[in-house]
């Protein structure tokens, strides 16, 4: 059987990025972002952002400016915070836990585009999930790559590059990321 660009592309395979399914709904994500992006009224705002993403929990609040491709593939848990403009790049999927909370301009990007320039010229494009665990909190402009696991109770301090996975209870900074301090 025959699998979608957009099976492969959650699956984390290569994919063509311009396949008509795909281009479609970044259409209409752009479209509806627009308009709810623009919603003065914090429930109205965020209860059209959670009819655009896979799942999200209770107690969801995202200030204006949230940004992604797709929605379908994030997943996020209770009592999540996001301030201004986030971009959740959600090629592959995007889990995060239970009492979250994120700084402005936080960024998580799961697509990965090839070093090889021949598959890079034929648009064909792959990517890895982000997985972050319950109790997190990260300051602004945080930027997590492609295939990053954080765990339970992680700070990721302002400005920082999350390059690799890391496991509980650590305070995390830097560009790339490394632990400053064990909780």
């Amino acid at each position: 059987m025959t699998r979608t660009e957009r099976e492969k592309m959650t699956a984390g395979e290569p994919y063509q990025q311009f396949d008509a399914e795909l281009i479609g709904r970044r259409k209409f994500i752009r479209q509806q972002l627009q308009v709810i992006n623009n919603e003065t009224d914090n429930e109205k705002r965020n209860g059209g952002f959670k009819k655009l993403l896979g799942d999200v929990g209770d107690d969801f609040f995202v200030e204006s400016e949230f940004k992604f491709d797709y929605g379908w593939n994030i997943h996020i848990g209770n009592h999540f915070y996001g301030n201004y403009d986030m971009t959740f790049l959600d090629t592959c999927p995007i889990t995060i836990g239970e009492h979250c909370y994120f700084g402005p301009n936080v960024g998580l990007y799961t697509p990965i585009h090839p070093l090889d320039s021949v598959k890079r010229n034929a648009d064909v494009e792959l990517g890895a999930p982000i997985t972050i665990g319950n109790s997190c909190w990260f300051g602004g402009r945080v930027t997590v790559l492609p295939g990053v696991t954080l765990g339970n109770n992680v700070v990721v301090g302002a400005g920082s590059v999350v390059t690799k996975s890391f496991g509980d209870n650590v305070v995390i900074a830097g560009n790339p990321a490394r632990v400053i301090k064990q909780i």
